[in-house]
């Protein structure tokens, strides 16, 4: 379950990092997706 969560995250925080974060915000936004994903899963 862990192991899964781990990759979640990492994928998501690839694809932020990947994705068009134009601007600090908009960064945050992702950083703060990636944590709302995370935890959904963890439930």
């Amino acid at each position: 379950m862990l192991k899964r969560v781990i990759l979640l995250a990492s994928a998501l925080s690839m694809t932020a990092a990947l994705g068009a974060c134009n601007t600090v915000k908009g960064l945050g936004e992702d950083v703060k997706s990636v944590g709302r994903a995370g935890e959904r899963a963890i439930d």
